[in-house]
């Protein structure tokens, strides 16, 4: 038994494609996703002095098979991370609690959205 393989054409674009890929093109555009977080995260934290919503950064990780984008704050007094309490909620020191206020989520959609679209663009426009 045996079989046959024709090929009609060329591999051009998948050559190209895997240069773009593997120049980190791709990569590139992470950058100015994880500045648009930051500032989506800033604009959408409460405020009462500020603090919190001016601590947020991001970094880039590219290991291996895996990138990833991880947006951090490091306003943390006491070592205890504000942006969650205010995300979660917390007890007070008096027995109470305070209900937390999804901000995170909402102001995040948007980038999750646009970082699929934008990785999707460079992808197909290789």
């Amino acid at each position: 038994m045996g079989f046959s393989f024709k090929n009609k054409g060329d591999f051009g674009n998948l050559e190209k494609f895997l240069k773009k890929v593997s120049s980190g093109d791709i990569f590139r555009v992470l950058d100015g996703l994880g500045e648009r977080g930051v500032s989506a995260l800033r604009s959408a934290t409460p405020k009462e002095s500020g603090a919190t919503a001016a601590a947020w950064d991001y970094h880039v990780d590219i290991s291996g098979d895996t990138t990833s984008i991880t947006w951090t704050n490091s306003h943390t007094p006491n070592g205890f991370p504000i942006a969650i309490m205010l995300q979660y909620g917390h007890g007070t020191g008096r027995g109470g609690y305070v209900e937390g206020q999804d901000y995170i989520n909402p102001a995040m959609r948007p980038i999750f959205d646009n970082i699929a679209d934008e990785v999707w663009k460079v992808v197909t426009s290789s």
